[in-house]
């Protein structure tokens, strides 16, 4: 690396250390979490640290016209919302199941 980044350059180079960051966290969080149960578990952080980790990471990607960066992360976003979506459809049919039980016991 050179010392004659442009301050756009510069600024597009710390939006890329900030995805990876972002990235890396939902390992981080996975880790912490796993060792808390003594088993191995995929918390909600860790979808949500991968949405923002790979969103960043795929303007990075565009912006450096990067094919291959561009596809990879592009797919994984398609991933990872879509787990989102499952994770948000279990708990609104559990709340439902609760409201449900609650009024049935009530009868």
């Amino acid at each position: 690396m050179t010392n004659d980044l442009t301050t756009t350059q510069t600024i597009w180079l710390g939006i890329g250390f900030l995805g990876q960051a972002l990235f890396f966290m939902r390992f981080f969080i996975q880790w912490l979490h796993s060792e808390r149960e003594k088993r191995s578990v995929i918390p909600v952080a860790f979808w949500y640290f991968s949405l923002g980790g790979g969103v960043i990471l795929l303007a990075y990607a565009i912006h450096r016209q990067d094919p291959v960066f561009i596809l990879g992360q592009g797919t994984g976003l398609i991933i990872y919302l879509r787990n989102m979506y499952f994770i948000a459809t279990e708990r609104r049919r559990q709340r439902e199941e609760q409201a449900s039980a609650k009024t049935g016991s009530s009868l």
